[in-house]
């Protein structure tokens, strides 16, 4: 089992729900920050384009919000379904012992949003068993508390994150203050070294630390025709450069590095993502909708690779601009 190191807690509240400050031009990259964005340019090539300029890139892009654009929702594969937001994405996959969540979107949107999203796919939530919350802020554990009182739904987090969390309603209750989420009640540890297995399928849980202390990255197989595909989904990406601590960027690195490991050994061939503002996601929702050609969601191993070696390039770049600033 993975040790997992927490940094000292940070706001919750997703990063999409703050005003970004307007940003001094950034200073043009020293010698040492440049190697590190020519070596996330190289391993971009010619798929990962958009992914390199959007992490690499020395300013916010763009970060999710609670009302982007919705997406249609989606049968990606025979047993993986998308819904929600173009910038913040819930994931239902299918399994012989019901349906598990990956995050739940934001809490005011479950009725409004993700129920009628599911319905359309023909998802009944009352076949919702599980969630696995990716990290604890509120667009993705937001919806997770409806599902645990309305269907008795079982709710996956790690430890820190849940802890964090408790901190969190400890905080507002001392300061008499309604909280602006309120999470799902404490229940079910997502560790490392625990395969969470569901039905027919398993989910292995990755420890991920950085944008939160809890952050958790997922392996599970998708079911492809008649081919079963190993599927990753990294739950923590940063999505603001300037906003993590030091401590916080040089974790996340460490993170990535120990995450690109296990996917490589796991044999990762499927990238999604629950913020894909950096993937090429709309222009894939439109191929797969087509039903031409085959499942852009498949990139294969070595270009996972490649994406999750553009996170750790761009990061280091990321680490030595602040260090310069």
């Amino acid at each position: 089992m993975r040790t997992l190191n927490i940094l000292a807690p940070s706001l919750l509240a997703s990063a999409s729900l703050f005003a970004q400050a307007p940003a001094p031009a950034p200073k043009p990259d020293t010698p040492e920050a440049q190697k590190h964005v020519d070596a996330a340019v190289k391993a971009a090539g010619k798929d990962w384009v958009e992914a390199e300029k959007y992490i690499c890139s020395p300013t916010t892009v763009r970060v999710n919000k609670a009302d982007d654009p919705l997406i249609e929702p989606v049968k990606l594969f025979d047993n993986l379904y998308a819904m929600g937001r173009d910038g913040t994405v819930v994931y239902a996959i299918t399994t012989s012992a019901g349906i598990v969540l990956i995050d739940a979107g934001y809490a005011d949107q479950v009725e409004t949003v993700l129920l009628p999203q599911m319905q359309k796919l023909g998802l009944d939530p009352v076949n919702v068993k599980n969630i696995i919350v990716t990290h604890g802020h509120g667009d993705h554990f937001g919806g997770s508390g409806y599902f645990q009182e309305k269907y008795h739904t079982k709710v996956w987090m790690s430890a820190a994150d849940w802890h964090v969390i408790d901190l969190q309603n400890q905080a507002a209750k001392a300061s008499g203050k309604a909280q602006a989420v309120t999470p799902p009640k404490e229940d079910l540890i997502a560790d490392e070294g625990r395969p969470l297995t569901v039905g027919d399928t398993k989910f292995t849980i990755v420890l991920a630390p950085g944008h939160t202390p809890g952050s958790i990255a997922i392996i599970f197989p998708v079911k492809d025709g008649g081919r079963t595909r190993m599927a990753g989904l990294y739950g923590g990406m940063f999505l603001t450069p300037t906003n993590p601590t030091p401590e916080a960027m040089h974790q996340y690195v460490e993170s990535v590095r120990h995450y690109r490991d296990v996917a490589k050994m796991m044999k990762v061939e499927v990238e999604v993502q629950n913020h894909p503002l950096m993937d090429g996601f709309p222009d894939r929702l439109t191929r797969v909708a087509a039903h031409k050609g085959p499942n852009p969601f498949v990139v294969g191993e070595a270009s996972y690779q490649r994406f999750l070696t553009i996170m750790e390039e761009c990061e280091e770049a990321q680490i030595i601009r602040r260090a310069s600033n």
